[in-house]
């Protein structure tokens, strides 16, 4: 119970808080001309959305301006982290050209350890996890120790194997949530990687299913019992998720979410928001 409440008044620091940030986003990462985005743009160039005072001058009419991709993303509270704590607040725009670069590569090494924050801070919530709970605990102090690190050693650092160190936990976890899912009635699904593009999913039943990395862009899930699945890196793109019931799935993040198309009937976990445009297209 303790491991819960922590982790429910921990999440709150890992969500993006654009007034705590320099722009990060709109300026470290680079974009196509696309579907997502209106135009081109490199990484460290700023978007010529942003405004002096780091604020997205089409923030109200992303969508409307060709710019959905911006919808869809969230560094899980790095852009605050790198401004106010790495950088100690020091605008990039008022730093030398050096200061700026440095900033701008760290933001994505904090934006993935944020985003393993948020997946361990989640197992942690799950009772049936209570096993690996202490190895969750100190793989969440490890990680949270990162990203306090000086420019220089988060630039050097191998996130990749920290990544792969953390999502043995991240499995183990997956896999003990989903033992006794529909007991006495067969295994889960296992769909790990799966290239579901398109799929005719329309109230399939994928209760405890492991989806892990599973590329679910534009399916039908209209209806699908989604309840307690591992959607860990699940590609949600354009997926139809009209009244589907994701009550209790795990590894699920806002991103996803918001990549997605659903209704007023589809059930989420209560972590998670729903968002805006749902309304306008269902």
């Amino acid at each position: 119970m303790q491991d819960q409440k922590v982790a429910r008044r921990d999440r709150s620091g890992l969500r993006g808080d654009c007034a705590q940030c320099f722009g990060l986003c709109c300026v470290a990462l680079p974009f196509a001309a696309s579907a997502d985005f209106a135009l081109d743009k490199p990484a460290g160039k700023p978007c010529p959305n942003l405004r002096d005072d780091h604020r997205c001058g089409i923030h109200t009419r992303l969508r409307e301006q060709g710019f959905t991709g911006c919808t869809v993303y969230d560094c899980f509270g790095a852009g605050q982290k790198v401004s106010q704590v790495v950088f100690g607040g020091r605008d990039w725009r008022a730093g030398s050209g050096e200061d700026a670069r440095r900033m701008f590569e760290v933001f994505p090494v904090v934006r993935q350890l944020h985003e393993l924050l948020w997946y361990v801070t989640e197992a942690l919530t799950l009772s049936a996890a209570r096993p690996v709970h202490g190895e969750l605990r100190r793989a969440l102090e490890r990680t949270e120790q990162l990203t306090l690190l000086p420019p220089e050693e988060l630039l050097a650092l191998d996130v990749g194997a920290h990544r792969q160190e953390v999502d043995v936990l991240l499995l183990r976890t997956s896999e003990l949530a989903r033992t006794g899912v529909r007991r006495g009635k067969g295994r889960p699904k296992d769909r790990r990687g799966a290239d579901l593009i398109g799929a005719r999913l329309k109230r399939a039943d994928l209760r405890g299913a492991s989806l892990r990395g599973a590329c679910l862009i534009a399916a039908d899930l209209t209806g699908a019992d989604l309840r307690d699945a591992d959607l860990i890196g699940a590609d949600l793109r354009n997926a139809n998720l009209t009244d589907a019931d994701l009550t209790g799935a795990f590894f699920l993040t806002q991103p996803q979410v918001d990549a997605a198309r659903g209704s007023a009937g589809t059930r989420l976990p209560g972590s998670l928001s729903r968002p805006a445009h749902w309304t306008a297209r269902s």
